[in-house]
Formats: C-alpha cells, sequence, structure tokens
C-alpha cells in the first residue's frame, strides 16, 4: 500500500516527540531530519522535501509552540498543515462547461500508466454524477487500446465512439464532437495514444488535436510505481501542452508514493484523481486533507463512509444491525456481513481510512485477512447446518468436525472461527449502542452517525 513505510516512520517519529512533554529547539531539529530522511526515502522530490522542511521548522520553533502545554501537538499540526498545502490545500475537481455545453478531455500519458483505464473509470465517475459522457478511441497506433475502450465502455453501459486506426487522431475527435451533438452526450472523453517515452510526435499529435478542438480539461495519466520518472513526465507535458489536472494511477500498489507528493509543488498542477484498485469503480476524488489524514494516522474517516455507501447494501447493514442491537446476530449475519465488507475491496486500504492504524506494522493474518482467508471462513460456515449457523451454542465437537471434514480444513480452524464469532458479537453489541445517547459516534459503531452504516471488521 502506498504511503505505508512513510507512514510508519512518520509516526514513531511523532511518537518520540509525545514521550518528551517540554520540547527544545534542537528536540525539533531533530525530529524534522529525521523527517526528511523519510520523505527522501519515500521518493520526495529533493527541492520539494527542502522547502517543505523548512516550512515546518520556521513555524515549529517558535515561543508559542515550545513553551506550550502540549508542543508535540503543535508540531504534529504544523506537520499536518503543511502536508496538505504541499500536495494541494483544496480538493479540485474537473472544471464542467455551462448547461447545453459539451465538456471536452483529453487524457494524455505514457504507455503503461493505465490511461485507457483511467479514460473508462473517469467516464463511470462522471455518469454516476447524471452526466452522459462519450468515449472516444483516439489511440490509432495500439491494436488493443480501441478494443479495451469499447470492452470497459460497455461494462459501464457507456457509449465508445471509434473509427478504427486509419484516420487520424484529430479526425476523429472532430468526428466525435459533431456525434456527440447529435446524441445529446454532455462530455467527450479522448483517450489519445502513449508512448514509452516523451517523443516530439506524441506532443505535437496532442498539441494538434487542441489547436482543431476545444479542449476544455487536458488531464494527464501517471503511474505512481514510477516514482520521480511520474514528476519528471508531468512536468515535461506541462511545459509542452498546459495541463489542467493530473490522475495518479496504481497508488493502491507497492509504491513509495513521493510522485504523488511531489506533482502537485513541481507542476502547480492539482492531482484531481487517485486510481486505488483494478475494478472500474476504484477511482477515487483526491482529496489532500484526508490523504495528509491516512499519512500521518489520523484516518480518513469520510472516505470510509462514502466507500461504505457506494458499496454496500443499505438495507442488509441496517438488518444486521438491528439483530445486534437484539443480540440476534448469527452466522448467517457474520457471512453476510463479510459479504459486504469484500464489496469494498482491499482491507488494508480500508484499514489505512481508520485512524490509529494506518502505517501500524500489523501483523499477517492479524487485521488484514486476504482473500484465501475470506473463502475459507466462508466454506466453515456453508459446510454448517442451518440449525448450526442460526444457533452456534449447539456446536460441540463432533458437528465441529463434521464441519471441518466439509470445508477441507483442520478442526483447529473451525474452533478459531467460533471464537471470532463470539468475540465479534461482544464487539459489535458493544459498538452498537454507542450511536445512541452521550455516546453517539464513538467507535466502528458510531462512524455512520444516525445509524445509517455501521461498519464491523
Amino acid at each position: 500500500m502506498a504511503f505505508e513505510s512513510l507512514s510508519e516512520k512518520l509516526q514513531n517519529i511523532f511518537k518520540s516527540l509525545r514521550g518528551k512533554g517540554k520540547l527544545s529547539e534542537a528536540d525539533v531539529k531533530a525530529a524534522l531530519k529525521e523527517v526528511r530522511m523519510a520523505l527522501l526515502e519515500a521518493d520526495v522530490n529533493f527541492k520539494v522535501v527542502k522547502k517543505f522542511v523548512a516550512d515546518i521548522q520556521e513555524r515549529a520553533v517558535g515561543t508559542e509552540v515550545l513553551e506550550s502545554l502540549t508542543p508535540a501537538q503543535h508540531v504534529i499540526k504544523i506537520v499536518n498543515e503543511e502536508l496538505i498545502k504541499l500536495i494541494g490545500s483544496e480538493t479540485k475537481e474537473i472544471i464542467m462547461q455551462p448547461q447545453g455545453e459539451i465538456t471536452v478531455i483529453m487524457m494524455a500519458g505514457l504507455q503503461g500508466a493505465g490511461k485507457t483505464t483511467t479514460a473508462a473509470k473517469l467516464a463511470g465517475k462522471l455518469k454516476s454524477k447524471g452526466n452522459t459522457p462519450l468515449l472516444v478511441a483516439c489511440d490509432v497506433y495500439r491494436p488493443a487500446a480501441v478494443e479495451q475502450l469499447k470492452i470497459n465502455g460497455e461494462k459501464q453501459n457507456i457509449p465508445v465512439f471509434s473509427m478504427g486506426n486509419n484516420l487520424s487522431p484529430v479526425d476523429i475527435a472532430k468526428a466525435a464532437l459533431e456525434h456527440a451533438k447529435k446524441n445529446h452526450n454532455n462530455i467527450l472523453i479522448l483517450d489519445t495514444a502513449g508512448r514509452l517515452h516523451i517523443d516530439e510526435k506524441m506532443m505535437d499529435e496532442l498539441a494538434d488535436i487542441k489547436k482543431n478542438i476545444n479542449v476544455n480539461q487536458t488531464l494527464l495519466v501517471v503511474d505512481a510505481m514510477t516514482g520521480q520518472d511520474a514528476v519528471n513526465v508531468a512536468e515535461s507535458f506541462n511545459d509542452k501542452i498546459e495541463l489542467d489536472g493530473i490522475i495518479v494511477t496504481k497508488l493502491d500498489g507497492d509504491t513509495r508514493g513521493g510522485a504523488a507528493l511531489s506533482i502537485k509543488a513541481v507542476t502547480g498542477k492539482p492531482i484531481l484523481y487517485v486510481g486505488m484498485g483494478e475494478k472500474l469503480s476504484d477511482l477515487e476524488v483526491f482529496h489532500p486533507d484526508r490523504m495528509a489524514g491516512r499519512i500521518l494516522g489520523m484516518g480518513d474517516i469520510l472516505s470510509l463512509i462514502e466507500k461504505a455507501e457506494a458499496e454496500m447494501d443499505a438495507d442488509k447493514v441496517k438488518q444486521i444491525s438491528r439483530k445486534l442491537q437484539k443480540a440476534e446476530f448469527d452466522f448467517n449475519d457474520f457471512l453476510e456481513q463479510l459479504q459486504q465488507i469484500k464489496k469494498m475491496g482491499d482491507l488494508g486500504g480500508i484499514l489505512n481510512m481508520l485512524p490509529g492504524i494506518g502505517g501500524m506494522n500489523l501483523p499477517a493474518g492479524g487485521l488484514q485477512p486476504d482473500e484465501k482467508q475470506f473463502s475459507r471462513v466462508e466454506a466453515i460456515i456453508l459446510s454448517m447446518n442451518v440449525k448450526e449457523r442460526t444457533d452456534p451454542a449447539v456446536l460441540n465437537p463432533s458437528r465441529k468436525n463434521r464441519i471441518a471434514k466439509g470445508a477441507g480444513v483442520n478442526i483447529s480452524e473451525v474452533n478459531r472461527i467460533v471464537k471470532q464469532f463470539e468475540q465479534m458479537k461482544k464487539m459489535m453489541k458493544q459498538f452498537s449502542g454507542m450511536t445512541g445517547g452521550k455516546r453517539k459516534g464513538g467507535g466502528f459503531g458510531g462512524l455512520f452517525g444516525g445509524g445509517k452504516f455501521r461498519f464491523p471488521i
């Protein structure tokens, strides 16, 4: 997961500050030296790091901070504010044309950055807001590009305009614009050709499209896995064709994340979206304050709520919540809840949204179960009969042996799941009670206020 190592290092630095009580100027400088090293190791641009640390130091060594009752908290607050400023200050989204006009978005980027998939993801995102996007296949060089765009468009019920590989991208874009006018599409997304590296022909082609068509938004797609190369690519594209925004892909991968922290400072252009998975729904609006919260271990509750509301079945979750409050939660509900959580995607990403968990060195098989673990739990529950699922109290050793054989696991696995189920049942009963009265908002049960959602893990 991106930023995992950086997050862990920063939280360890802050932990050491909290343990000191009063801070001296030397304490702050020593901590900032470690912050500097952590950022450089995360592949953040060295010029960006130098300014970032200098800005924090200027604010953090003042009398008001060092002589306060909680100087460590002041320093952390300053780091959070400067980090938000570094990566964007405020959330930016695509600027749409007035109603009745077509917004033309041109996607640019190197080959392999995920541009074609991201174009489809973006179309789906904009469609969910009531728009009628049209995807346009302007990559006439890569044979699979047109077909890939069609497949992804079909999956989201979004039309794709293509004219084969024989016409120029400019002619295709012009024809697509006329098609959009006739068919009442209010957004045109041009999927242009990429290259293995930046070359003049590619830049000229993009510039040619912009000369012949009124492109409202030029978005660059960069791969977070390429580190500082992504920043260099963004700078080059911005110099040549003037960007309006950036989409960073593969931020869920095993990457240090430095590109995402450097791009805004180097190019001056905002990150609009980040790709957080392979599914077509895995494109998130980039919120600088929320990302800073994740990196510093403060969590990102708002994104967690939005993800839950988008992916989980509200009626089913409410039904399970009512059962929890009445102590009627059984293995059928346990299985249902696991399946609801699976819909939300990578659990590591979900846990990083919870305060205090991001950046923790979680034990394997502990808080981050993988697909195999989910499958074993499902197999064990599905090997139970109706009576055993609805009344776990009847699970004696002979029944557990039969269940273990049916699921193809050792009986110790069955015992572990039964124990976890009982612990979860107790925990969720406690959390469910936290949504009412004076304790409203506490624990997982209160995350979604007003009883909208309860999200057990």
